[in-house]
């Protein structure tokens, strides 16, 4: 060997430390075709294979290792879970499926938080760096077009979770929130409410737009006008949901139910409430979406839509890891979608529209005779 190819070439040391991802870049190639060339895949073009295989042998790669962990029935998949979700209640549920998941399935899943677009992509480094197969992206990542497609280019294959509107080419678990919201309003048109106020959540999460559509055609479905004024703008926070209770308590003609896009800012218009002497359910009904922990821990309990967030996060493993080994086959796939049922839970924040010939009168609100 001459001396200028010893001098490309990483210490055994090293080289033991590097990960397929490591041989993409150095080959210019997908993460997965070096997976399928350590496999020995016949579907990949001799000029690929032989890039990867003079990359594998320039970085000094551990390809025999490799070659036995990605045998088929032997392939462990490693999962990245990459997020920014201002709920803990909310992604507390989601990681606590997937980790139940990846668990039985003997594989790995890595956590990397992020905030802002910079620490997006040095948390997406980290992953790659320590050579995850596949990364699921909770809300509100799963609608980040430059963040999808950043893993792409890598090579990386991505699942959203939790987003209304997959894009392109992204497998993604759901519910159909345009039907849940839908359905949640005309249970409180039922209850008799017509004057509720709704308070949408981060503009950026496509499931935002949804929850607002289903609430706005189940009020034209019942004939029933929206003023502007009963529309708050929130960011799925408790603090919104503070400011958004407030726009609306203090209204001339104040809504007698009112529909949060989640439970944090149901949450934050019922502690408002206790504050201004408001009697819930008798003077308003409040009622919330997701169906976290903090639905049934304060009083009273919500009523919401039940998003089976742990189980979402199960399918969300089950669904990019069978991906992976499918390409790892040499299959080409398309996206998968898999829409699951939400229900509707009722609990004691929500009761019938008040009639004031049948309520008492007192400073700050309505008493039951």
């Amino acid at each position: 060997m001459s001396s200028s190819e010893m001098s490309q070439k990483l210490p055994p040391e090293e080289g033991r430390n590097l990960t397929i991802h490591d041989v993409a870049r150095h080959a210019g190639v997908s993460a997965m075709t070096v997976s399928r060339v350590i496999s020995r895949k016949v579907n990949v073009r001799e000029p690929l294979r032989s890039k990867v295989l003079a990359s594998i042998e320039a970085l000094n790669y551990s390809v025999n290792e490799a070659a036995r962990s990605t045998r088929a029935g032997q392939a462990k998949v490693t999962l990245g879970i990459l997020y920014s979700n201002p709920s803990a209640g909310y992604l507390n549920q989601i990681l606590l499926g997937a980790l139940e998941e990846t668990s039985r399935g003997g594989g790995q899943l890595l956590l990397e938080s992020c905030d802002g677009l910079q620490s997006q992509k040095k948390a997406m480094e980290r992953l790659i760096q320590k050579g995850v197969d596949g990364i699921i992206l909770p809300p509100p990542l799963c609608d980040s077009a430059p963040t999808v497609h950043m893993l792409k280019r890598e090579g990386i294959p991505v699942l959203a979770l939790a987003t209304a509107a997959p894009l392109e080419d992204v497998s993604a678990v759901r519910i159909d929130d345009f039907e849940a919201a839908a359905a949640m309003t005309r249970y409180l048109i039922e209850l008799g409410h017509k004057r509720i106020g709704f308070i949408k959540g981060d503009p950026q999460h496509t499931p935002t737009l949804q929850r607002l559509r289903g609430f706005q055609a189940a009020m034209a479905e019942a004939g029933l006008d929206i003023e502007e004024s009963l529309i708050a703008p929130g960011m799925y926070t408790y603090q919104s949901g503070l400011t958004a209770a407030e726009q609306l308590l203090n209204l001339p003609d104040r809504p007698t139910a009112i529909f949060a896009s989640n439970d944090e800012m149901a949450a934050a218009v019922i502690s408002l409430c206790h504050g201004m002497k408001i009697k819930i359910p008798y003077d308003l009904s409040v009622c919330g979406f997701d169906d976290t922990p903090l639905a049934t821990t304060i009083w009273p309990q919500i009523t919401t839509i039940h998003q089976p967030l742990a189980e979402m996060g199960q399918a969300a493993v089950a669904t990019i890891a069978d991906k992976i080994r499918e390409i790892r086959e040499g299959k080409t796939l398309r996206p998968r979608q898999l829409v699951m049922k939400y229900t509707l839970q009722e609990r004691a924040s929500t009761g019938p529209v008040p009639r004031p010939e049948l309520f008492g009168v007192y400073e700050g609100g309505i008493l039951p005779r």
